[in-house]
């Protein structure tokens, strides 16, 4: 993501103009824009004209829009951003207060207005446009007959292909139908990682799986790779990385992630420190749980104290419809950051922020313990 201007006064309000660059910055754009936000970019609009003589002719003409958000739509498979509001400036084409979605495009500049920008949302636009931030993982989590190839960037985890292939099982002096359909399995895998890794990019790939169906699958693909002098994978041989998990499932990514192998390997990338920090969170859990507390209210009042040491949150609380709510949550992040403590923003996208959003989304580790709340504002609690 580049940022071409900023336009924001003492007071919060004004606007920014930013250029989406990756399939990734729309993630960022969707945490960034708001309803009730104003929104200018260039789209295409269908056009009816009428001639001289009654007949009516329709056209696209590509026009320059801004209109106040009302309803944002991500689309998560293919990273499409689609903004709907209506018409908020004169335009020859539009009547002001018409209805139109926007659909960002990249590289197409757009100009995203508020009239009141906060921490969150600048701590967003930094994130998006620091280059450093760009993770560089592909995972494959397989077991016999399963396969799912994972692109694992600093924001998203995406699922770029699911496998499935029917093996028939082994019988008794009877292998070979078994053997054709692994071979048939691990040939279509092989296909995937060629077509959805980019290797340019890419530092590290994982196969993950249980038993030994990782180690099989890596000699089979390198013992192909050989034979069909395959030089793309060839060459990247030292980026892959074999590791343990639980099943072939996504969600067997999230053990995978904090393996300790892994972690060596992927040392710098959000995606880690989020595992790391939730893998912390769930120890501190178990053996000392008056340094542990989860809930808003809970969190609330472990701040008062100014207790929180690490403070966990999901970036979807800071998509609120509900100003006051977001305003909430964002208060509660200046403030932890203000008595020195550390915040790690999850991403919803990844595994560790759908656990953690399990767990009401926020979550914080403490300096020293406090005693459980009463019972009446534990209810309060529950009640949030």
């Amino acid at each position: 993501m580049k940022l071409l201007s900023r336009d924001i006064d003492k007071n919060g309000e004004g606007g920014v103009v930013l250029m989406p660059e990756e399939a990734e910055d729309m993630w960022h754009a969707y945490n960034l824009v708001a309803v009730g936000d104003t929104l200018r970019s260039t789209t295409i609009r269908k056009v009816q004209t009428e001639s001289a003589t009654g007949s009516v002719a329709s056209s696209k003409v590509r026009t320059t829009l801004t209109i106040a958000v009302e309803a944002i739509d991500f689309d998560t498979q293919a990273c499409v951003l689609r903004v709907k509001g209506r018409n908020i400036q004169e335009n020859q084409y539009v009547k002001m207060g018409a209805y139109h979605t926007l659909d960002l495009e990249l590289n197409r500049k757009f100009t995203l207005g508020k009239h009141e920008w906060d921490s969150v949302a600048f701590d967003r636009i930094e994130l998006a446009c620091d280059p450093t931030q760009h993770a560089d993982l592909a995972a494959v989590v397989m077991q016999e007959g399963l396969a799912h190839i994972c692109l694992v960037t600093a924001s998203m985890t995406l699922l770029r292909a699911k496998i499935e292939v029917a093996i028939p099982r082994k019988r008794k002096g009877q292998c070979a139908q078994h053997d054709k359909g692994l071979t048939r399995f691990y040939d279509q895998v092989i296909q995937a990682i060629q077509r959805h890794v980019n290797f340019d990019v890419v530092k590290c790939v994982l196969i993950a799986s249980p038993g030994f169906v990782k180690d099989q699958f890596s000699e089979y693909m390198f013992t192909q790779a050989q034979k069909m002098d395959n030089k793309l994978l060839l060459e990247n041989k030292s980026k892959f990385l074999s590791v343990h998990s639980s099943s072939g499932h996504k969600h067997a990514l999230k053990e995978v992630l904090s393996d300790t192998a892994v972690t060596a390997r992927m040392a710098d990338t959000k995606a880690s420190g989020e595992v790391r920090a939730l893998d912390d969170f769930y120890q501190m859990l178990q053996n000392d749980p008056n340094r542990a507390f989860y809930g808003l209210r809970h969190v609330e009042y472990a701040n008062e104290q100014q207790a929180i040491e690490t403070l966990l949150i999901t970036d979807e609380l800071f998509r609120a419809c509900d100003v006051p709510t977001r305003q909430r949550y964002v208060r509660l992040v200046d403030s932890v950051k203000e008595c020195n403590g550390e915040v790690k923003i999850f991403s919803s996208l990844h595994v560790s922020g759908e656990q953690l959003g399990q767990l009401t989304g926020v979550a914080a580790i403490l300096r020293f313990p406090i005693p459980e709340l009463e019972d009446g504002d534990s209810s309060s609690s529950d009640e949030e």
